[in-house]
């Protein structure tokens, strides 16, 4: 993950599902106004990649249709892998919920954004129903 996807590069993260039907598609909505906002720079020096919460589910084909509902631009990957993977990744994210109970729970998900310019080291994070131009304005910042 963070030699191909990360490394070197700005890069926004959120974790969903294809079948939620609570934050996720209002997120995905959203990325996708965020998509437009980045322009030509989403695919070129910024990449946005949401993460499967289940795995088992989400097949690269269900994430394809999922991604071709909202229109997903070149540059903005939806991602699945193995179980024990995708969990390690989340945790070591720090997309995780204090309450173990709330975080076993994938139905329970933060609805947060990860975004960060890996080369200069600069991490933040935000609701990702944050407005779309103040999410694009936080990630153009990172390469200052």
């Amino acid at each position: 993950f963070y030699d191909d996807l990360v490394r070197n590069k700005i890069v926004l993260i959120n974790f969903m599902y294809a079948n939620c039907e609570r934050s996720c598609p209002g997120m995905t909505a959203n990325l996708a106004k965020v998509q437009l906002a980045l322009g030509e720079r989403l695919g070129r020096d910024i990449f946005m990649y949401s993460i499967t919460l289940r795995p088992i589910d989400d097949t690269p084909a269900v994430l394809k249709q999922y991604a071709e509902r909202y229109h997903v631009k070149p540059g903005w990957w939806f991602l699945t892998g193995a179980s024990p993977d995708i969990e390690a990744l989340r945790r070591k994210l720090g997309f995780v919920d204090p309450d173990p109970r709330l975080d076993a729970d994938k139905s329970q998900h933060i609805g947060m954004l990860l975004y960060g310019n890996e080369a200069l080291d600069r991490w933040a994070a935000c609701p990702a129903l944050t407005s779309p131009q103040q999410i694009a304005k936080y990630v153009l910042l990172l390469n200052r």
